[in-house]
């Protein structure tokens, strides 16, 4: 349910491009970088702190916790690199990537690529609520949060490319549909077995990170709006901050 709440917060962004509405490319970065503080904030007070918390409890070392933290970061990281190596798609700007990537139809590769940008914030849904319905609601809140904007930048920049405002619709839905199912294999993960909820919560945020790092954060900068990108990511950080202190 977490994951299906984010996923009609992607669709809900794209509306008004559906509508018809126009986004400058200065606010695209801006509410871009927005969800990159979300995000950052998320990965670190909503699953990189609580996974050491629960690591020190079950080992009692802080030094095991911290071991296990970074080692689950660098596998989350290491696993979403994969899967952008490895899966075909194309960015708006930089272009196609990924084995065979001249094979599929353009929209397609567009879809896989919102597509390995959308799973790893279902997975830390899942996760999060596998640590406590707290945690999970004050996740799940953030990842809306910043869904609602990046939906309508992902619908903006698919009418750019030439596609239709109901297809650019449908597409950017589509692609949200994704984080439900993230949020069920994390969820279920971390439900087999206890042990393994501090690796899960760290594993989410290194997923997250490198999303952050290696997508949302260059093309926020690639425009001339440093500043207001940077603006953006500060006050999504402070927004997310807030809400993991008073829902979880």
């Amino acid at each position: 349910m977490g994951g299906m709440v984010a996923a009609g917060a992607t669709a809900a962004g794209a509306i008004p491009a559906l509508l018809g509405r126009s986004m400058s490319q200065r606010t695209a970065d801006t509410m871009l970088g927005f969800a990159a503080g979300v995000m950052l904030s998320a990965s670190y007070f909503s699953l990189i702190l609580p996974g050491i918390d629960v690591a020190e409890t079950m080992f009692g070392s802080v030094w095991v916790a911290a071991a296990i933290a970074a080692i689950g970061i660098a596998l989350g990281a290491g696993f979403v690199a994969w899967l952008n190596a490895t899966l075909p798609h194309e960015h708006f700007t930089t272009g196609r990537e990924g084995a065979d990537a001249a094979q599929l139809a353009r929209i397609w590769l567009f879809v896989i690529a919102i597509t390995i940008h959308n799973f790893p914030e279902g997975l830390s849904i899942g996760v999060a609520f596998g640590a406590g319905t707290d945690n999970g609601f004050s996740v799940m809140t953030g990842i809306s949060l910043q869904d609602i904007p990046e939906g309508l930048a992902v619908a903006v920049a698919l009418i750019g490319q030439g596609y239709t405002r109901r297809k650019a619709f449908f597409v950017t839905a589509m692609t949200g549909a994704v984080e439900p199912v993230g949020a069920l294999l994390g969820a279920a993960a971390v439900s087999v077995s206890g042990a393994l909820l501090p690796w899960g919560l760290t594993f989410a945020a290194g997923a997250m990170l490198y999303i952050i790092s290696h997508e949302i954060l260059p093309e926020t900068h690639r425009n001339g709006h440093q500043n207001r990108a940077t603006a953006g990511l500060l006050f999504g950080l402070i927004l997310m901050m807030f809400l993991d202190v008073t829902l979880g």
